[in-house]
């Protein structure tokens, strides 16, 4: 029997709307929200929680929020600030443990086992040291896997913000005692689980199958018949087990982000929008990791759940933004078949290199450019001074040229 492991799953509390309060506390108490412009079919990236309460949700068309709540405050995404905050509480996560997986720019794992003293100290410890170095707030969930520390959190932050008379961040602490798993997990709803979406939780439903402990009472073996290989791992995931390990970075094989549209997508100029907005999040992660790519991978999914994946190999390995979205657009144009609606984008990047071996790449690199290529250390500064100018004056203020998406 393998020696139980304690698993802490860390997320930063309305992390963009946190980090444009330390730059502005009148926002504190206040409706508002990081996003696009509304006469530009802007969406909302974060909200902060006194927009919360009045049903303002990320991902929720601008226009709409607006409807809900007139005298919401709409600030531009600042990128820069954010990767720039995410990178000094990831330094404070590394330095807790060295067995330590981010998974996105506010979220990450932390194996702390092999760390002396008792799982809920060192997770209140850990909250006190964002809170006090940085000014940020954390939700944590520590349990004996990432499935169960992850929904941990999850329940930790909405139990908090249901017992909450004011609105404001969570900072919920929630510990899953070895052997409480299943008995934790039991009244919570499917949609908790890893994996289950609408389609899996309506067939479910079907079998009468509502509630995390329903699904763990059901016979593994229908449940593989019917759902496949999915089934097994959905009647492990709802007692509890998940053997998945925490991957440092430098075993992370690859840096990935995608979005699943509330509604099917067939507009050019949003899908490519949302390419642009995911490869910035992909290249902001890869400079956190101190890691450079060299294959570029789209992921698209059809409203009818056809689901495809290209891949691109570059002439260098990258981390740059404007690189990645260049390359994955290319691969998109290549699919993109007008006007078939789209309910699914990602953006991803693998075979790294390491720090040590960027500059020894470079030495070698012997790359053609054209009249209108840029030399990589040119890019670099590039991006570097696009990120100061959009810190200073807002996403908006100055941006990037955009090809045009023609539909084929």
């Amino acid at each position: 029997m393998s020696p139980t492991r304690t698993i802490l799953h860390l997320d930063l509390d309305a992390f963009f709307c946190a980090v444009e309060e330390l730059r502005d506390p009148s926002l504190r108490g206040k409706p508002f929200a990081v996003g696009g412009r509304p006469d530009q079919r802007g969406v909302v990236a974060s909200c902060s929680y006194a927009a919360r309460q009045v049903g303002v949700r990320s991902a929720m068309p601008t226009s709409q929020a607006l409807r809900l709540c007139p005298k919401l405050i709409i600030l531009p995404s600042r990128h820069s600030a954010y990767g720039e905050a995410s990178r000094q509480v990831m330094d404070i996560l590394r330095q807790l443990s060295p067995i330590f997986e981010q998974i996105s720019i506010d979220e990450a794992f932390l194996d702390i086992s092999a760390l002396p003293g008792e799982p809920d100290k060192l997770a209140q410890e850990l909250q006190a040291a964002i809170r006090d170095k940085l000014g940020l707030p954390c939700s944590i969930g520590v349990a004996s896997n990432k499935l169960v520390a992850k929904i941990a959190t999850d329940a930790g932050k909405a139990a908090s913000l249901k017992a909450s008379a004011t609105p404001g961040p969570p900072n919920a602490i929630t510990l899953v005692p070895p052997g409480q798993e299943a008995a934790f997990l039991a009244p919570l709803p499917v949609r908790a689980l890893w994996g289950v979406g609408p389609k899996t939780a309506e067939r479910l439903a079907e079998l009468g199958i509502r509630t995390i402990g329903e699904l763990a009472a059901w016979p593994e073996a229908d449940l593989a018949k019917r759902f496949g290989k999915n089934g097994s791992e959905l009647s492990r995931h709802a007692r509890g087990l998940d053997d998945s390990p925490v991957i440092s970075e430098h075993e992370a094989k690859s840096i990935s982000q995608e979005t699943t549209f509330a509604r099917d997508i067939k507009d050019p100029a949003a899908l490519r929008q949302t390419l642009r907005q995911l490869s910035e999040k992909v290249g902001s992660q890869l400079r956190t990791a101190g890691l450079k790519g060299r294959t570029v991978k789209l992921k698209l999914r059809w409203s009818d759940f056809t689901t495809l994946t290209r891949q691109a190999t570059l002439a260098a390995p990258t981390d740059q933004d404007e690189e990645i979205y260049q390359s994955v657009l290319s691969l998109f144009e290549r699919l993109w078949q007008a006007p078939r609606p789209v309910r699914l984008l990602g953006v991803g990047v693998s075979h790294f290199t390491t720090p040590e071996t960027h500059q020894s790449h470079r030495e070698h690199q012997r790359r053609q450019l054209s009249l209108w290529d840029v030399a990589p250390a040119e890019r670099q500064q590039l991006e570097q001074a696009l990120q100061e100018l959009q810190a200073r004056f807002g996403s908006q203020a100055i941006h990037r040229g955009r090809s045009q998406l023609k539909p084929k």
